[in-house]
Order: C-alpha cells, then structure tokens, then sequence
C-alpha cells in the first residue's frame, strides 16, 4: 500500500504543477482563479489511477498503469480547469454587470435576464444586450474545444405548453446571434426549459424576475 500511494502522489503533485504553469490573475469577483484548475487536476488525476489500476495482469503493471493514467488524467483536467479559468476572467472583463457568469469548475454558466433581451411575450431581441452576445460568440470562438447549450426559462405565469415554447423560442433567438457571430451550429444545443427549473419564488415580481432568463452553459469537450 505504500509504495502504490507515493507515486500516485508524485503525479498528482506534478498535474497540480501543470495547472500553475498558465496562472490567471486573481480579481475582487474572483480571489483565487485557479481553483478550478487544481480541483480538474484532482479529479482527473483520481479517476485516471482508477481506471489504469483496473488495467493489467499483474500488480506491479496495474501500479504502473495507474500512476501513468493519473498523470495523463489529471493533466488533461488541469488543462480544461485552467482555460474555464481563463474563459471566465475575460468575460468578467468584457460584460457588463447585467450578464451573470458562475463558474463551478466543470462549466461556465452564462445567466443573461430575458427582460433586457426581450419585450413581454416575445421571442425577438431588443435591447443593448445584443452586444454581449456578440462578445460572448467571440468568447466561444476564441476556445474551440467546447459545446454551448443555450437554455430558456419562464416565469410562472399562463400556462405550462405557452411558457415552454416561449422558452424555447427565446433560446432560439438567442443561439441565432451565436451562430451568425461565427459560432458553428454544431456546437451549439438550443433547449427551452419553460417554468420547470425556477430559481426563485414565482410569487414576486423580483421572483419571477429572476427566473425569466437565458442560461448559456459552455462545457470543455472531454
């Protein structure tokens, strides 16, 4: 058992070194940027030492398998962890502050309020916004190696079929900027959620405010 712990720990430590190579600089919404990088270095390199230990046909050649997929594992998650870090501070600077971004260290989530984008009980976009999009498909294109789902969301108001092709509609409109900022059609996976996924109460007005919005969720490509 310890000599199968110490090498898994040397590679672990060496994926964590990969992810302080490209550091982004910390800000006041984002004290500690590379996080994300460290915690895709630890879960790569962890479920990477799983898969090589179940590998080989003896207990030296599972060892060396494991620490081999622990290092390549957990570089690679080091890596997207890293660009979701990188990706995040440049939109931070870029949007303003009417555009939510979350990072949870396996995507960005982008929350644009469907009140900015649209007037009441339509699917066509007004509004300064617009822009933002245009800078989030520069964004997207300036890392490729990802896919973008665009999700709508409603209020609670009028009935459920109304409320999901309304979302769905809006996410449509929403996905046709991206794409004709030059964001591959492919890559991109338009959704209408409706009234189903409520952040907040749909008792307030602030409530229903809330939960009328558009979600745009980049995901690093495995």
């Amino acid at each position: 058992m310890i000599a199968f712990k110490t090498p898994l720990a040397l590679v672990t430590a060496s994926a964590l070194g990969l992810a302080a190579c490209t550091p982004v600089q910390p800000t006041a919404n984002n004290p500690d940027p590379n996080s994300n990088a460290r915690r895709g270095a630890l879960v790569g390199a962890g479920l990477g030492a799983a898969v090589g230990a179940l590998t080989g046909d003896d207990s030296s050649e599972r060892l060396r398998n494991a620490a081999i997929g622990a290092a390549v594992a957990g570089g690679v998650g080091a890596a997207a962890g890293n660009r979701l870090d990188q990706q995040e501070a440049e939109l931070r600077n870029q949007l303003g502050n009417n555009v939510g971004i979350v990072n949870n260290g396996e995507q960005l989530v982008v929350t644009l309020p469907q009140d900015i984008l649209f007037a009441t009980d339509s699917a066509t976009l007004t509004g300064s916004l617009t822009s933002d999009l245009r800078t989030i498909a520069t964004s997207i294109n300036n890392y490729p190696n990802t896919t973008v789902n665009v999700i709508g969301h409603t209020d609670g108001d009028g009935s459920a079929a109304y409320n999901l092709d309304l979302s769905q509609r809006r996410a449509q409109s929403v996905a046709n900027v991206l794409t004709g900022a030059g964001v591959t059609p492919s890559r991109i996976r338009v959704i209408g959620r409706g009234e189903d996924q409520a952040i907040a109460s749909n008792l307030t007005p602030e409530g229903k405010r809330q939960n009328r919005r558009v979600e745009i969720i980049i995901t690093p490509n495995a």
